[in-house]
């Protein structure tokens, strides 16, 4: 009984944090930042989608969405959130390398960051500013691949990764660009996102950019070579934010 309260409270906490009053501005500002990425029919994939603040965005723009979000809690609320839209598809899956099954990490008191890796936890529970955060429940989720949703839902126009230390495990299941992506960073782990830029230069994406923390706001456009110096350069309270891949 203990772990459901907690498990509610923290989808609620997550519910307030990006559905807020507050948040009208940054609402605006995420469809201003994903319309020039998508246009109104496109396909998306949301990778991690949490409690679909981004799904909404893309909604409003017209989109449809495939929502992909592992935690069973995360799941449940998106179908209700979404339940009279029939251009979200609700996937209940860990996007990886191959299919099958992951064990997931789960923080129940802030889902935000739950993960399948267990070096994002180790990186976190050293790090400064992460102090707190605790991964006290593990459940095992079916995982797919990018590949897989492709053939199963056709080639999205973007799409979007924010998987906490995931993200290169997840463009390793991708065999064929999308016209475009986003993966999430973090300074613990700077590691894994010059691995995802390397990854997307193998896929044959030419362009970066990036957003800092929940920004919104894209800066200019660079190299690959040029991305990860400017990856580099951050300070470690900068913490996190996205970057931006283009085919061209």
């Amino acid at each position: 009984m203990l772990e459901t309260l907690r498990t509610a409270r923290g989808v609620i906490r997550s519910l307030g944090i990006y559905y807020g009053w507050q948040q009208r501005s940054r609402a605006a500002a995420m469809r201003t930042l994903y319309a020039n990425f998508v246009r109104r029919d496109d396909l998306v994939f949301d990778i991690g989608a949490h409690v679909g603040d981004r799904v909404l965005a893309f909604r409003r723009l017209g989109c449809g969405v495939v929502a992909v979000e592992p935690q069973p809690a995360l799941a449940f609320t998106l179908g209700i959130l979404f339940a009279h839209s029939h251009r979200v598809t609700v996937v209940r899956a860990a996007i990886g390398r191959q299919a099958g099954q992951i064990e997931m990490k789960i923080n129940i008191d802030n889902p935000t960051v739950t993960t399948a890796s267990d070096a994002f936890v180790q990186a976190a529970e050293r790090a400064k500013g992460w102090e707190g955060q605790r991964w006290d429940k593990t459940t095992r989720v079916p995982m797919r691949t990018l590949d897989d949703l492709i053939e199963q839902y056709g080639m999205p126009a973007f799409i979007k990764i924010d998987v906490e230390g995931f993200e290169e495990e997840a463009l390793m299941g991708l065999s064929q660009p999308a016209p475009a992506l986003s993966f999430e960073f973090t300074t613990i782990q700077r590691e894994v996102a010059h691995a995802c830029i390397a990854r997307c230069i193998a896929l044959g994406y030419t362009r970066f950019n990036a957003a800092i923390g929940e920004s919104q706001q894209l800066g200019e456009w660079r190299s690959a070579e040029a991305i990860n110096r400017w990856l580099d350069d951050l300070s470690h309270e900068t913490n996190s934010g996205d970057i931006y891949a283009r085919v061209a």
